[in-house]
């Protein structure tokens, strides 16, 4: 038996007298309109463009890439395995959609090197057991820090839009029992990811209880959400880095033709020790011959192909660029399957073997090529210092009872916290202290690169101007 659609809309907000709208069309609507949504044009996706001249994807151009994918698989599904998808619970086009728009709502500033630092001074200075995880900040901001629905807190989204975004459903340590990360085999993720707080696992077990699944799985609709998102990774971070010439053909072709010739040393070892990764961790797919043809075709189609001449700008550059992307979605599209039973480190809705390999050997070159570079490397130490600083001067300055006015938002997010805290099983003495280290890394999450590095001069006193777009918030 399916999911009702009273069961699946549970949550929704009132559309408006006379209106007829679907509830999950008012609900991707919302999202969009969002000025979380927004900022996330301001956020990096890999690297910053801010200042260089560079034409890369920021996280709302890859949250609106995600959601066009997100939408042709959920259609694909519905049309292919439409009895099971409704016994699982449904797969509604809009919900999807309306998921991916919100699925890195809560990413901070400088992207996933963001998310690390902040979660390390989270737990390590600012004792918060949960720390900081962009995807439970999403789903914080759905439901309780945003402010654009008709309640007084969160977006009074409908449970299935709310569902859907709960890549990882569970929390750090706490929620379900027994908890994943304990798992000889634990589902993917569940070793530092997880997509609620402590404060938002209420939100969690409400969005969820409508739906026939168990508690470490996604929905079908997260499933298509996340599968969605890997496909956009895999295919569009390589496109940024062949545009700005820094994807070389030579070192990529060695790596995978070294591979295939001597794969224990030298070039071809780095993609061996994946192979061998794969091997261990996900036997419930892996296969030595859809792994060795997995890399044939990267090697056909992005060295031989793409990578062959470099990106000059010219409409046949951007030409290659485009067919590549859409050759590639269709294929990864087209080779999704649905699981009525998923292994534990699957989910419902899963590539295809060769797909699957494929994905992991184009977000290999991705990882290999780009993100360990010595140059990226450096960057990034600036920006951890930045966010480390920022985090470091608002929480002194909460703590100074003879400072001048707080920022209202910062004040606001102290005393929604503060009473969060109050109804969890925590000590009261601990509360304040609790509330000022969560309100801190609320507000430093909720800046774009640019405004991070702007408020931190306005608070070191490095910046000669008093109005800025820093202190706009």
């Amino acid at each position: 038996m399916g999911v009702g659609r009273e069961e699946r809309s549970a949550g929704a907000a009132e559309t408006g007298a006379g209106i007829a709208s679907s509830p999950f069309r008012v609900d991707r609507d919302r999202i969009a309109a969002s000025p979380f949504f927004a900022r996330l044009a301001g956020v990096t996706q890999v690297v910053s463009p801010n200042g260089s001249g560079l034409l890369l994807h920021n996280r709302l151009t890859h949250s609106l890439q995600v959601a066009q994918v997100a939408r042709a698989i959920a259609e694909h599904v519905g049309a292919e395995s439409s009895a099971l998808v409704e016994k699982l619970g449904g797969c509604d086009p809009d919900v999807v959609e309306a998921a991916a728009l919100a699925h890195d709502l809560g990413h901070p500033p400088f992207g996933h090197l963001g998310e690390q630092v902040l979660d390390r001074i989270a737990r390590d200075r600012l004792g918060l057991s949960d720390g900081f995880e962009g995807n439970a900040q999403s789903f914080r901001i759905l439901t309780t820090i945003d402010l654009h629905g008709p309640g007084r807190t969160g977006l009074g989204l409908t449970a299935a839009v709310r569902a859907a975004v709960l890549k990882y459903p569970w929390t750090r340590l706490t929620y379900p029992d027994p908890h994943p990360g304990t798992a000889a085999l634990p589902p993917r993720g569940a070793v530092g990811k997880f997509s609620a707080y402590d404060t938002e696992l209420d939100e969690l077990i409400a969005a969820r209880r409508p739906f026939p699944v168990g508690p470490w799985q996604q929905t079908v609709e997260a499933s298509v959400m996340d599968t969605a998102d890997d496909i956009a990774y895999a295919i569009h971070d390589v496109e940024d880095f062949h545009r700005v010439g820094v994807l070389q053909q030579a070192g990529v072709a060695a790596e995978l033709r070294g591979w295939e010739t001597h794969p224990s040393s030298g070039p071809g070892a780095a993609l061996e020790r994946l192979r061998r990764r794969m091997a261990e961790r996900e036997a419930w797919i892996y296969s030595d011959d859809a792994f060795a043809a997995a890399v044939a075709r990267v090697r056909d189609e992005l060295v031989d192909g793409l990578l062959a001449l470099p990106f000059d700008g010219s409409m046949a550059a951007e030409r290659a660029v485009a067919e590549f992307s859409a050759r590639w979605t269709a294929r990864l599209v087209g080779g999704i399957r649905v699981l009525a039973d998923p292994p534990v480190r699957a989910a419902h809705v899963v590539l295809g073997e060769a797909q699957w390999h494929e994905v992991a050997v184009l977000k290999f070159v991705h990882q290999q090529f780009v993100l360990l570079r010595a140059d990226l490397a450096s960057h990034q130490r600036g920006q951890a210092t930045v966010v480390t600083g920022l985090v470091g001067a608002l929480h002194d300055w909460l703590g100074d009872t003879h400072s001048p006015a707080l920022p209202p938002r910062l004040h606001d997010l102290v005393e929604l916290a503060r009473e969060q805290y109050a109804r969890l099983d925590v000590p009261a003495a601990e509360v304040p202290h609790l509330a000022r280290g969560r309100a801190v890394v609320d507000y430093v999450a909720s800046l774009t690169d640019a405004q991070a590095g702007a408020l931190l001069d306005v608070l070191t006193g490095r910046s000669a101007r008093l109005w800025t777009d820093a202190m706009a918030l």
